[in-house]
């Protein structure tokens, strides 16, 4: 009957390690950083291959209509909220026709 309650305080102290305030977690960045300087470089009739030289390698791309791409960020900051910064650059005949963009206040890279 005495291991009963040690077998129990045992579980509560190895399971309360899992919620412990104190455990580090990393930021979590994901996808294209792209600033206001970079889209201020773009320009209409921009061939395709040169907006991916300025903004990278688009994240999404859409197999069934090839005319836009997606620029998408996304930071993490140690398990809190996720942050995302969304980028669509729409083209005709492969030139930049125009983009969308959403960004972020700050961009936290690290």
């Amino acid at each position: 009957m005495q291991k009963l309650p040690a077998i129990v305080l045992i579980s509560i102290l190895s399971l309360s390690g899992c919620v412990f305030p104190g455990v580090y977690k990393i930021n979590v960045q994901q996808g294209n950083i792209v600033t206001d300087e970079e889209l201020t470089e773009l320009s209409e009739g921009m061939p395709r291959s040169q907006v991916h030289a300025l903004l990278g390698t688009p994240l999404m791309l859409n197999p069934v209509d090839p005319s836009r791409e997606y620029f998408v960020y996304t930071f993490q900051r140690r398990g809190n909220d996720i942050e995302e910064q969304r980028i669509i650059v729409y083209y005709e005949n492969d030139q930049l026709s125009h983009y969308e963009a959403q960004l972020l206040e700050e961009t936290p890279a690290y």
